[in-house]
């Protein structure tokens, strides 16, 4: 019995190199997986980049993916998450039509009931921006959209943070510089 797929978020960490996006991205296309978002940032650590990457996948094949992903001398840690696992969140900028904004109340009030703001607004567009969930966002573009004023949408990856009290990278780099000093001590 083939396993169902469900929605997984791997958070990645590394050092920062060229070309390691390539050997991470390769590790899904060998295993015919579709990168549903991917964001990449610097973390809180100098020299330390995230990866946030989501996928629909079976526990199966993102545990062999994260093992895989692991492996690359580059990368410090990987995991897969589930979403009640993680706090998540993405960003969203609509482009609207300023003319269309200002003759019809109801693309503002749309604005506003979605939990939205306008960030710059002159005679030709108008851009709104919106953070939260995926459903959220996508809720506010096919309100805004009924009434034929977008005229440019973007929304980020996801980014994450796990629920967990402590980071698993700290735990990682803490055993990490222990076994380091560990072996200097016995030198």
């Amino acid at each position: 019995m083939e396993q169902e797929k469900k929605f997984y978020t791997l958070i990645v960490f590394s050092e920062n190199f060229a070309g390691l996006l390539n050997q991470v991205t390769a590790v899904f296309t060998r295993r015919q997986v579709n990168i549903e978002s991917l964001n990449v940032s610097a973390s809180s650590i100098k020299g330390v980049h995230k990866y946030t990457i989501t996928c629909w996948s079976t526990e199966e094949q993102i545990q062999v993916i994260t093992k895989q992903i692991e492996k690359r001398i580059d990368v410090l840690q990987a995991h897969y998450f589930t979403d009640d696992e993680i706090f998540i969140q993405e960003v969203a900028l609509y482009k609207l039509a300023t003319p269309k904004v200002l003759e019809n109340p109801d693309i503002s009030k749309a604005v506003r009931q979605h939990g939205a703001q306008i960030v710059e607004v002159n005679p030709t567009y108008t851009v709104v921006s919106k953070k939260g969930m995926t459903d959220d966002i996508m809720s506010l573009y096919f309100a805004l959209n009924e009434y034929k004023c977008v005229l440019q949408y973007v929304r980020s990856g996801r980014i994450a943070i796990t629920k967990s009290c402590t980071e698993y990278l700290d735990e990682f780099l803490e055993e990490r510089r222990r076994a380091y000093e560990d072996l200097q001590n016995k030198e």
